[in-house]
């Protein structure tokens, strides 16, 4: 970013030029008025910040540039699941189908979780506890002792006795030890972010 009272022609170009290659190059401009006893600070945005960032967004997507991994996971946690009971209990979840359950397998006691909330934003980060452990085997700790997630998650009902014991459809969990959250009203989310159908993935590209 460049600030400055004033530029000539041959900056601005220079300033385009790597923008329009989805190069994240921008100009601010501050100018100060008087009026009166006061003095006013004025500021604008050669291009619109929003702009910039959303073609450079726009551009990984289309290419498909490779930023290297740094070891830590990417997790969507569904839009249709509490995330107060995953927040309360330490868990992530996926289900309905091994399409949205087998990628629980990658991770590992230690490994760092960034979870997203589709069409919301990013909500916790946090280290996985154990591996993932099927619907009916798993149990989270409440004041009347350690009990099954069917009989204490706010979706729990959706846990009929069929998918409890059908390891394709069940839901499967993974335990996990809450770094940081939030309230899913206070979700992180701004053009650029990483974003992914997959329960699980290795963020490998800035797309969102």
């Amino acid at each position: 970013m460049i600030v400055a009272s004033e530029l000539d022609s041959s900056t601005e170009r220079i300033i385009n030029y790597p923008n329009a290659r989805d190069i994240a190059i921008n100009a601010v401009f501050f100018q100060v008025f008087q009026k009166g006893d006061d003095q006013l600070l004025s500021r604008a945005w050669m291009i619109d910040p929003g702009e910039t960032q959303a073609n450079v967004a726009t551009s990984t997507r289309i290419k498909g540039e490779k930023e290297p991994w740094n070891g830590e996971y990417y997790v969507s946690y569904g839009a249709d699941r509490s995330w107060d009971d995953a927040r309360q209990y330490g868990f992530i979840s996926g289900g309905g189908g091994s399409r949205y359950s087998r990628t629980l397998k990658r991770l590992s006691p230690g490994d760092r979780v960034w979870v997203k909330i589709p069409k919301k934003g990013y909500v916790g980060v946090g280290r996985v506890v154990e591996t993932m452990c099927p619907a009916k085997d798993f149990k989270v700790s409440t004041p009347d002792g350690e009990r099954h997630t069917y009989n204490v998650l706010k979706f729990g009902d959706s846990f009929n006795e069929k998918h409890l014991n059908d390891p394709e459809l069940t839901e499967y969990f993974v335990r996990v030890n809450w770094l940081d959250t939030v309230p899913v009203n206070k979700a992180a989310n701004e053009v650029g972010l990483f974003g992914n159908q997959n329960t699980v993935c290795e963020p490998t590209t800035l797309s969102a």
